[in-house]
């Protein structure tokens, strides 16, 4: 059965969708930096990929080194969900692209 990657990505390799979810907030990030409202539709699209990818990754046996990386950037993602609309793009934009280069660095810990 193929898998639409568009909505779950669990059957790929761990460090694939790990950078999957990476790639997604760096986009994330320059989008809201931008403007939420000119790309409304595309960002809403996107956060809810990223929670669906991250849900995923519940289901699967995560190494205990990546564990509190993942534990960290679930708990920092459900923060930028409820921030989005932030008067501070930048800020939001930041966070956002930090979490990205940290689970580029960490995703072979996964």
């Amino acid at each position: 059965m193929k898998v639409d990657h568009s909505i779950s990505q669990i059957d790929l390799p761990l460090n694939l969708q790990i950078l999957n979810i990476s790639v997604n907030l760096s986009r994330l990030s320059q989008w809201v930096y931008e403007g939420y409202n000119k790309r409304t539709d595309l960002i809403d699209k996107f956060i809810k990929q990223t929670e669906n990818y991250l849900a995923d990754l519940d289901k699967q046996n995560i190494s205990e080194d990546f564990k509190p990386t993942l534990d960290r950037v679930k708990a920092e993602f459900s923060s930028l969900k409820k921030t989005i609309h932030s008067q501070d793009r930048r800020l939001w934009a930041e966070k956002a692209l930090t979490w990205a280069n940290i689970l580029t660095h960490r995703a072979k810990l996964a």
